[in-house]
């Protein structure tokens, strides 16, 4: 009898994050899991109670995927507009984990779904200090860059319209340069 393969959760989570990377949450189920790692569906629920505790572990690490983009744009000399590219990056790079993550229903409204956790705060203060605003002005301004620069990313993501680097990088800096010069109009 060959030896018995032990998965630690961490496997478990790897083996999923790899199968949503390409399919999404869709094409996750226990036999499939169990499949990929070449095992019976065992190691999954000696780790995880069921399928959702395992979705949320998922995701959490998709979130710190996410995060890592986002704030590798932070400390640049143009945070603010860096950090809006970074979330197209990711949308290029990772459209199924952007989709989980900001294509789905929340029932929040704008400024809540941008400010839901301290990466809206990050992205608030980058943008302090392109406009010099105040963070309640900073934030009804940065609503409308983030739903301009959410578009772009959708498009990406969906693969709907094709965008060079470039050509993002263009459209990004001059539409916030022209929403900037409109708020002093």
């Amino acid at each position: 009898m060959p030896p018995r393969m032990i998965f630690k959760k961490e496997d478990v989570i790897n083996v999923t994050y790899k199968i949503v990377e390409k399919e999404g949450f869709e094409g996750i189920n226990a036999r499939r899991i169990a499949k990929e790692l070449q095992s019976s569906v065992h190691p999954i629920f000696n780790h995880f109670k069921d399928m959702e505790e395992l979705k949320k572990a998922v995701y959490e690490k998709i979130y710190n995927k996410y995060k890592e983009y986002i704030l590798s744009g932070e400390n640049k000399e143009k945070a603010y507009k860096e950090m809006r590219l970074s979330y197209i990056k990711f949308a290029k790079d990772y459209p199924e984990f952007f989709k989980i993550i900001f294509m789905q229903k929340t029932n929040l409204n704008a400024e809540n779904f941008v400010m839901a956790d301290a990466i809206g705060d990050n992205v608030i203060k980058a943008g302090q200090k392109l406009t010099g605003l105040s963070t309640e002005e900073q934030k009804k301004f940065h609503i409308k860059v983030w739903i301009f620069t959410h578009g772009i990313a959708c498009l990406v993501a969906t693969k709907t319209v094709e965008f060079s680097d470039e050509e993002i990088n263009t459209v990004i800096e001059n539409t916030v340069i022209e929403m900037v010069r409109g708020m002093s109009q």
